[in-house]
């Protein structure tokens, strides 16, 4: 390995915003913490890694990897040679960059790349956003030196003594929402400042369900003068496009960058309950509406709603019942200040903080062990 005057570290996996983003926050407290250290990414081609780690100032190399497609069986035949492609080029990599550690966040491309690392003999570090494993941290759990993760009770997944409970890291963006420029926000998206904002998120790939029932009430929230951030996804954007009207208040994107400034200026958000989502909403304390999508491992997304439901820090609205409740269930809390305040106050008081610098520290202390 090289001189710890000189750290390598290559992060991988990807695939989704979920995965992606927290992937980058890990990477930014790294260099917070040790701001010589060299950071690559392993990504999938294709994936969205691809686009927003170059975006973010890091250096990815992509593997031409996918996952089992269950409606195009005929895809998977490429599966064998598309492994044994990731694979070899992963063995060139650690070969080229001789990193002292190999950090995870789950998704295609960190399943090769760890599966070789570990062979190799490099130390490993699985960040696990969810109370339910996905597949590929699974895999590689038995192979990982640690394990991050978001939630209690996951000795029932991963050997005990690997795990260190830190919560989900988010972009550091995100801890400062209060110091942002709102006038800037508003501008940003062309919105008015003087009538509130919905932002609703289907998440990175959009989510039908939600697509169709903002449409369904289009006109509705126009007249309700509710003016509405909505991210559809990129296989969306054509069909939803033509709704995207600034002067009436309704702004349709495929994917939204700043963040930042959606969460600054949204009264309300309605979102999709994944881990990441939560503890970005967290993080910035804002009302909530969860949609979970029913088509998760275990159904785990639900259990996410479920729980903050419980102790009053969110609204849930089922995929099925996103018709009939969705915009009265807006209009309802757009009018009520007080309970969306309480909403706030309660997702604020879960937010688990520096949980991207909790993981960094763990990084840095597994190198030094080594």
């Amino acid at each position: 390995m090289q001189s710890r005057k000189n750290i390598q570290v290559i992060i991988s996996g990807g695939g989704t915003g979920g995965h992606v983003f927290p992937a980058i926050a890990i990477a930014q407290a790294l260099k917070s913490l040790k701001p010589d250290i060299n950071i690559r990414f392993v990504g999938a081609i294709g994936r969205l890694e691809m686009e927003k780690v170059p975006k973010a100032g890091y250096e990815i190399d992509g593997l031409w990897i996918d996952g089992f497609k269950r409606k195009k069986i005929l895809a998977n035949l490429l599966l064998p040679f598309k492994l044994f492609s990731s694979l070899f080029k992963s063995f060139l990599l650690i070969r080229k960059y001789r990193p002292d550690l190999g950090i995870g966040v789950g998704g295609y491309a960190s399943g090769p790349f760890l599966k070789v690392a570990t062979s190799m003999g490099v130390p490993v570090l699985l960040q696990e956003a969810n109370a339910f494993p996905g597949m590929t941290n699974k895999l590689l759990a038995n192979g990982a030196d640690k394990i991050c993760v978001a939630y209690d009770g996951m000795e029932q997944f991963f050997d005990t003594s690997k795990i260190i409970l830190t919560g989900n890291p988010v972009r550091s963006s995100f801890s400062d929402i209060d110091k942002i420029e709102k006038s800037e926000a508003f501008d940003h998206f062309s919105l008015k400042s003087d009538k509130p904002v919905v932002f609703v998120t289907g998440g990175s790939g959009g989510a039908k369900p939600m697509n169709e029932a903002v449409v369904e009430n289009y006109e509705a929230y126009i007249k309700a003068g509710i003016q509405i951030i909505w991210q559809c996804g990129k296989v969306y954007l054509e069909k939803y496009r033509k709704y995207n009207s600034p002067e009436k208040g309704i702004i349709v994107l495929d994917f939204i960058d700043r963040m930042d400034y959606a969460y600054a200026i949204s009264d309300l958000i309605v979102s999709r309950a994944g881990a990441l989502s939560i503890a970005e909403q967290q993080t910035v304390g804002k009302a909530v509406i969860l949609v979970p999508s029913p088509y998760v491992t275990e159904d785990h997304q639900t259990k996410n709603a479920e729980a903050l439901v419980a102790v009053n820090a969110a609204r849930m609205i089922k995929d099925k019942e996103l018709s009939s409740k969705l915009f009265n269930t807006i209009n309802e809390l757009i009018q009520d200040s007080d309970e969306r305040n309480l909403l706030k106050e309660n997702m604020k008081s879960l937010a688990s903080d520096n949980a991207a610098e909790r993981i960094a520290k763990e990084a840095l202390l597994l190198i030094e062990n080594e």
